[in-house]
């Protein structure tokens, strides 16, 4: 329980620190483009990718910590870097039609799932 209630900390760490980033690129470049969001998901790819390295590999880091870290604050400041890791370690282990899939499925299906979402809500408006 303990571990859970340290995750749900960090993912209220990592909403925060992403409507931070969010708002300040809002303010300093404009909403006509998502700075904010790709400034997010590119830090947060970085940053995840170092925290499960450093843990599974240099092994410098507990297993606590990373799904603190990991899940936690990285999981509450943006999804998309799991993603990245994960299409990474497919063509890390030479598995590219395993990446291709996961990424042209993951695009592909979240367009196709907004797109049903947009259909979906204007039957309710």
């Amino acid at each position: 329980m303990t571990r859970f209630l340290l995750v749900c900390l960090g993912g209220a760490f990592g909403t925060g620190a992403r409507y931070l980033i969010g708002t300040w690129a809002v303010r300093s470049w404009g909403a006509r483009f998502p700075f904010g969001t790709l400034a997010i998901n590119i830090l947060g790819s970085f940053l995840l990718v170092m925290i499960l390295y450093l843990s599974t590999q240099a092994r410098l880091i507990s297993t606590d910590t990373r799904i603190i870290l990991g899940t936690g604050v990285m999981g509450g400041f943006t999804t998309y870097s799991t993603f990245n890791y994960e299409v990474l370690r497919f063509l890390q282990e030479g598995a590219y039609g395993a990446a291709a899939l996961y990424l042209f499925g993951t695009v592909a299906g979240c367009l196709a799932a907004g797109v049903g979402a947009v259909a979906l809500a204007r039957t309710f408006v």
